[in-house]
């Protein structure tokens, strides 16, 4: 039973993904509160990340702290013993930096950190997989100041933890990637590539592009493929009996091809099979459809949770200012007791995403529930576009992303406030009019008002 408080609501903090300066300031300046970034020695994305060189990360963090934000920086791998040799003294000069808070997993950093540095905010990474109020309070215990919380939680646990660890911070992930593996655990990348995803090097191995192969036991119990001119399948038949097994009400019996063994071939691969594996609760393929919470931005509010992540260092600057945007208006209208925006969702659509899932908040949807999700996403759709470099005499140079034409209905997306414009005009480089850009590679020029300068673009669909 909810025991939500009835008094004014704290806005929760925003927090961001930086995965350079660029996308640190756009960040905030489409609504975050905070950023994070990773030590790419001792964080989880070694690859990709801009904050390699301490010059780098000063400026990000003098950057927030000069805008009144907070910058957090990221150390959260499990190290091997020759990573321990060189930590502390690598992290004298990020300490001096003075970022609001580390990001932390592996308990025998956390102790090095908290007895060499016991000032210094220490924040649970989810990669340590908190669950419970009695994790929390253990490691509010051992003076941390924060806990990001596991992802595998539903919302009703997260009240439950909030209201027994009331004094401690909690961090939840609202958008982003998931993982196949609990909060990151996975060994796949390893196993493919010798790149060990809790040390910071992960090839995404669980998001390529896998096949399905049949196969059959033999003897030893050992799967082999079946060649597919082998298998016998009457498409017909195979029908029938799944519309009668659907159909019936109860203890449905489970369709005869359920209990066959199949392996998967990755692409880059071939001739390589690995078993898919089923039991009680469910078939375990790999790839993740990404997180999007934002419907539960109200309810984390009115639960306290105190900061909403987005995770995504290494995707795009469109991706930074469009989450940022969508859930600062969450999160502002919750707190003015404002209704959720159905339009929100579908901003969102627009992103490269692998198909949205609210993770574990909730347990089980309504058929009512997924049909109003999909309805409200499928109706506002837009694809990014092209950013605008500048404004001179009513026209913008923009760095062409993908395509798009006159006629076109352009969403222009700026701190100032979105605006909708029906493109009347291009003109390519030599300034000439032309009806059509190709994609990506190209510099145009648009009619636009100056207000917009810097302004990203996306066409609507």
């Amino acid at each position: 039973m909810s025991n939500l408080s009835t008094a004014p609501l704290k806005s929760p903090e925003l927090l961001l993904p930086a995965g350079s300066l660029e996308k640190m300031h756009a960040a905030f300046d489409f609504g975050a509160d905070a950023v994070y970034a990773g030590q790419p020695r001792y964080s989880l994305r070694a690859r990709n990340n801009e904050f390699s060189t301490l010059d780098i990360l000063q400026q990000g963090i003098e950057g927030a702290h000069a805008r009144g934000k907070s910058f957090f920086v990221a150390s959260n791998i499990f190290p091997h013993n020759s990573k321990l040799k060189t930590y502390l003294n690598d992290m004298e000069p990020v300490i001096a930096m003075k970022p609001d808070a580390l990001i932390m997993a592996d308990p025998g950093l956390i102790m090095m950190v908290r007895e060499k540095w016991p000032e210094v905010n220490v924040h649970l990474s989810v990669q340590a997989n908190a669950v419970n109020w009695a994790d929390v309070k253990f490691w509010q215990k051992m003076g941390l100041t924060r806990v990001i919380l596991s992802r595998e939680l539903s919302l009703d646990e997260i009240e439950e933890i909030k209201q027994r660890c009331p004094e401690m911070e909690l961090e939840v992930f609202v958008h982003g990637a998931l993982c196949i593996a609990y909060s990151g655990r996975c060994l796949l990348s390893g196993y493919f590539n010798h790149r060990d995803p809790n040390q910071g090097t992960c090839t995404n191995s669980c998001r390529w592009d896998y096949k399905v192969e049949n196969a059959t036991e033999n003897e030893t119990g050992d799967l082999q493929r079946v060649p597919v001119e082998t298998i016998q399948f009457d498409f017909n038949k195979a029908l029938e009996e799944a519309n009668q097994s659907f159909s019936a009400m109860g203890d449905m019996p489970r369709h005869p091809l359920a209990d066959r063994p199949y392996l998967i071939e990755e692409a880059g691969r071939p001739g390589s099979f690995m078993p898919i594996l089923e039991d009680d609760h469910g078939t375990y393929i790999m790839n993740s459809k990404d997180l999007r919470a934002i419907e539960h931005i109200e309810r984390l509010t009115k639960i306290g949770v105190d900061s909403l992540k987005v995770e995504g260092r290494t995707k795009s600057l469109y991706y930074v200012v469009r989450t940022a945007q969508a859930y600062r208006h969450a999160i502002d209208d919750a707190v003015a007791g404002r209704p959720f925006n159905e339009r929100l969702l579908s901003e969102l659509d627009g992103l490269a995403n692998r198909g949205y899932t609210d993770g574990f908040y909730q347990r089980h949807h309504t058929q009512d529930h997924q049909n109003y999700m999909e309805g409200v996403s499928k109706a506002h759709r837009s694809q990014y576009v092209g950013n605008v470099l500048s404004i001179e005499d009513g026209w913008a140079q923009v760095e062409v992303k993908n395509r798009f034409s006159v006629g076109d209905k352009i969403e222009i997306i700026h701190p100032s406030g979105n605006e909708i414009i029906d493109l009347a005009q291009i003109r390519n480089k030599h300034n000439e009019a032309i009806d059509v850009i190709g994609g990506a590679g190209h510099k145009v020029r648009i009619p636009l008002d100056a207000k917009f300068d810097k302004a990203l673009l996306a066409r609507m669909l």
